[in-house]
């Protein structure tokens, strides 16, 4: 077993990363430093403060992923373009609506809240459109650039730099913020989000630009999307992604929501209890070269498993049988973010794996669309589930039903189906979950033992 986990290191080490991927690595970082501001629970923060309904925040989380559907035209402009021209024209104009966004707190002179918030979601809708049509270059270029036999390390270091960024930025976002924050103190937060995604481009442009797409890749005839989405192995992909946006679309904005309602705390200390959700991201890298060795589908079901017991423990703290303590809160805000970060590494490591290179830009963009906006199209449904039961108000025992333990109940068996459906992904040569298990419980610790004691 030494000998064989030996071999296996060896080579794990023995094949780098191509020469330029560094900056790759440096956009991801000062991207998340970035848009984790704009995107997420700062933004979700700054709309309850302008009194946006539950629905609101889910059209505000969801709004990213739902303009993810342009990748579909604009993937035919790919190989006129080029991947790096392609990607960087829309993260510059992202970047130039963020500094446009961190003038409407200031607006609060002469316009109302409601004003405000509409100012504010058309800025939204811009970012994220200029967003969703770039994107669709993204996976096709990265792909282009990293082997597949050390994709999963890729995208492991890529997480870890993702989540390192994201939970830095949280805590900028709660320093500043504090407690009752004025809108100056929202403004400059939009600022620092404007001026790290400034800085991402810098990186980005450095990047090496690969090969474009070759004519196996990309025709000028008729693009037969629904035979690629027929294909046997990415269908099963798409059914499991539309499950899983279903189960997980809601979970960040309504437990920030959750947090700010029901259990009173203020921006700046729900701001620094989210950032744990990101030290739970950063152990992901861990699964990176385990994923090369044993697949995708193992560490799927791994974290799905996972996920049915983090909902678990939100469903009983909202229904009142756990106390809304430090330990409790900590602990689920640190199991998302590892479930999070494992699923959406093991997730598009299999996307590359299974799409044929015939035709792949096209099948990354069905990927992304259909993740993405089934994503976000999932928030808006759980909020306007959230706003119909305002006012539930009963018990069964000791527990209380109210709109955040149904909502945290409603996740909990969507993930069930979740579950079920990773179970039927096809994914060549993939180890079975115990495999993993076994791996994590036994062999890594066997391997540190050697590496710190050496062999008796």
């Amino acid at each position: 077993m030494s000998s064989s986990s030996g071999a296996r290191i060896s080579h794990d080490t023995a094949e780098h990363f191509p020469p330029g991927l560094g900056h790759a690595f440096l956009f991801a970082t000062f991207n998340g430093l970035s848009f984790q501001i704009i995107l997420s629970s700062p933004m979700v923060l700054y709309a309850k403060t302008l009194g946006a309904s539950a629905t609101v925040l889910g059209i505000i989380v969801g709004m990213m992923p739902l303009l993810v559907i342009f990748q579909i035209p604009a993937a035919n402009y790919i190989p006129r373009v080029g991947f790096k021209r392609f990607v960087y024209g829309g993260w510059g104009m992202r970047v130039m609506f963020i500094f446009v966004m961190a003038l409407v707190p200031l607006t609060y002179v002469f316009l109302n809240n409601a004003a405000q918030l509409s100012l504010m979601l058309f800025l939204l809708f811009c970012f994220n459109l200029s967003r969703g049509i770039s994107s669709c270059a993204w996976l096709p270029w990265i792909t282009s650039l990293v082997p597949a036999s050390i994709r999963g390390r890729y995208l492991a270091w890529d997480a870890g730099c993702v989540q390192t960024a994201s939970f830095l930025a949280f805590i900028v976002a709660g320093f500043v913020l504090g407690s009752n924050p004025s809108h100056f103190q929202f403004s400059l937060i939009f600022v620092f989000s404007a001026i790290m995604g400034a800085t991402s481009l810098s990186f980005l442009k450095r990047i090496p630009d690969g090969p474009g797409p070759t004519a196996s890749q990309s025709s000028g005839g008729r693009i037969p999307w629904l035979e690629m989405a027929r294909y046997r192995p990415f269908k099963k992909l798409l059914v499991l992604n539309l499950a899983w946006s279903a189960a997980y679309g809601g979970m960040t904005a309504f437990t920030v929501a959750y947090l700010k309602s029901e259990a009173g705390l203020s921006e700046g200390t729900i701001l620094y209890v989210t950032s744990v959700m990101f030290l739970g991201g950063l152990v992901s890298p861990w699964f990176g070269t385990r994923m090369d060795r044993l697949g995708s589908k193992p560490v799927m079901t791994f974290a799905f498993s996972g996920w049915l017991l983090i909902c678990t423990g939100w469903a009983l703290l909202a229904g009142g049988i756990f106390h809304a303590g430090w330990p409790l809160i900590l602990s689920l805000e640190l199991a998302m973010g590892l479930g999070a970060a494992m699923f959406n590494m093991s997730n598009v490591r299999l996307a590359m794996a299974i799409s044929p290179e015939m035709g792949r830009n096209h099948f990354f963009a069905i990927f992304s669309v259909v993740a993405n906006v089934s994503l976000g199209i999932s928030p808006v449904l759980w909020g306007l589930m959230i706003d119909v039961f305002h006012g539930l108000n009963t018990r069964t025992g000791p527990f209380e039903w109210n709109r955040y333990s149904l909502f945290f109940s409603a996740t909990g068996l969507m993930f069930v189906v979740v579950l079920a459906c990773s179970r039927k992904l096809e994914e060549p040569a993939a180890a079975n979950v115990q495999k993993l298990i076994r791996e994590i419980v036994i062999g890594s610790p066997y391997r540190m033992w050697v590496r710190l004691f050496g062999r008796d």
